[in-house]
């Protein structure tokens, strides 16, 4: 199962680029899914919640990671670590994945789809959202 999610995962991440560069609509956006994870309906049901979700939560993703990345504003990070850190911030904050396997998937998709830096950036902007979110609410998000 971990592989098929890891799939899901890089699709929602193609979705999450194109919806910065050439918003896609609805139909466009829910036959991508289907067509790039073989009509699977576990799948594309995770991917939908996972692509929803993470624009449904962005904006406030997207401001607590602007609050923990003093030196980079978002609008200067590379558009793929960018989706990267809300995926993986979107799936341990509001998706119930454990912070490490969430941590751990975003930063292959960055090794995968971005540059040579990318790994060691996301995992750091992840890894310090992931620490803040435990000093607020210890009880949360602990293994």
């Amino acid at each position: 199962m971990m592989f098929r999610r890891t799939r899901v995962r890089q699709v929602v991440l193609q979705l999450l680029y194109q919806s910065e560069t050439n918003p896609p609509s609805e139909v466009q956006w829910r036959q991508f899914l289907r067509r790039r994870l073989g009509g699977r309906p576990d799948l594309i049901d995770l991917g939908i919640k996972l692509f929803l979700g993470v624009l449904e939560h962005r904006d406030e993703i997207d401001r607590m990671v602007s609050e923990i990345s003093k030196n980079w504003r978002l609008s200067r990070m590379p558009l793929i670590d960018r989706n990267v850190i809300r995926l993986g911030a979107f799936e341990f904050l509001h998706f119930g994945t454990p912070a490490p396997v969430a941590i751990n998937e975003a930063i292959e998709l960055s090794r995968r789809f971005s540059n040579l830096d990318s790994p060691a950036f996301v995992n750091g902007i992840l890894d310090r959202l992931h620490r803040n979110q435990l000093a607020i609410s210890p009880s949360e998000n602990e293994i």
